[in-house]
């Protein structure tokens, strides 16, 4: 018979209190996500989901869908045994249950820019420990904390991405029954793979390090890599997590030399951390360049970070370079400015 979230969730819940309010966490997340999924499928005839409503106090804009998915998820939450939402549609941190043991960071709807040309969309989400921290602290924990992550992915099929803390599981959605079938079990990621993902278009705005680790790429079997590679960009991060999860490669989104962009895109809480956490689970790695995603203690809710994930030697190699720890010669003088991001 095949697994069900529901079954692999039941098995998880049985070995203690945390793990019972974690799984009920997942399930009431995911079952969220089928709703969205359902609403996603629709396109234009559920209405105007592509319509710019107003922006976030981030600076983004916030579209339809991306205020219909934060309140799916918050309503998801609302008996479940959590005290907070963080989500990067809200300026601050949510209320829930008081008391309750955990809390959740989300980002509702990545990608919401693909929603106008039926690309791939999906959300991220983080539970922690509520660690009698006092509020403002509550969601300025290092990845480290974490007790379960996961993305979903609205695609050709809708799949689930989670770790309980035990490895890497994908979920596809079952769309006649409305549940999540085990798909992938126990997931690794694969190793030796020649494919990076990186937004091109921001190289002139790049640091020396990455441009000097992506001109090795280009240059392939004539570089000094001494192989040809692949560059793939889908403009979602959830999207370009689950292909690197299921095919390998490197995944960067630098900072660069714009003032918006000093610290980078993504955000470390709730984008940054999952998938740091997921990508560990499943053998990979993930950094600023410098320093481990998972070992940064956040100091605001929507702090931004560059991020580096992937095949473990490949991220090792990019930080190689953003540390000039790579032999010097010929790249010497792209080694003048460290890191991924200026103080």
């Amino acid at each position: 018979m095949t697994e069900t979230l529901d079954d692999h969730l039941r098995a998880f819940a049985r070995a203690d209190a945390t793990s019972d309010a974690v799984a009920r966490v997942v399930a009431r997340l995911a079952n969220a996500a089928v709703s969205l999924a359902e609403i996603a499928a629709q396109g234009t005839l559920a209405g105007p989901m592509n319509q710019v409503l107003r922006r976030n106090g981030s600076g983004d804009e916030q579209k339809a869908l991306d205020l219909v998915a934060h309140e799916l998820f918050l309503d998801a939450l609302t008996d479940a045994p959590v005290a907070a939402l963080a989500s990067e549609e809200a300026d601050e941190p949510i209320g829930i249950t008081q008391g309750a043991p955990l809390v959740v960071a989300i980002d509702p709807l990545d990608g919401s820019k693909n929603i106008d040309v039926n690309a791939t969309i999906g959300s991220i989400f983080a539970i922690l420990p509520r660690n009698d921290l006092p509020w403002p602290r509550l969601f300025l924990q290092p990845g480290s904390a974490l007790l379960a992550a996961g993305f979903t992915v609205h695609g050709p099929q809708t799949t689930l991405v989670v770790t309980l803390g035990d490895g890497v599981n994908v979920l596809t959605l079952d769309r006649a029954r409305g549940l999540f079938v085990l798909t992938h079990a126990n997931v690794r990621l694969p190793v030796g793979v020649r494919e990076y993902a990186i937004n091109a278009a921001n190289y002139r705005h790049w640091d020396g390090p990455i441009r000097a680790y992506v001109d090795d790429c280009v240059a392939g079997a004539d570089g000094p890599r001494g192989g040809d590679f692949n560059m793939r960009w889908l403009g979602c991060a959830v999207a370009e997590a689950y292909r690197v999860l299921l095919r390998g490669g490197v995944y960067l989104y630098p900072g660069d030399s714009r003032a918006s962009m000093r610290h980078g895109r993504l955000r470390l809480v709730y984008e940054a951390n999952p998938l740091a956490f997921i990508m560990e689970q499943a053998g990979g790695a993930a950094t600023n360049g410098i320093e481990r995603i998972l070992d940064i203690v956040p100091h605001a809710l929507h702090q931004h970070t560059p991020l580096v994930y992937g095949a473990r030697d490949k991220v090792e190699r990019v930080a190689a370079y953003c540390s000039g720890q790579l032999p010097q010669g010929a790249r010497s003088p792209l080694f003048a400015r460290r890191g991924l991001f200026r103080a």
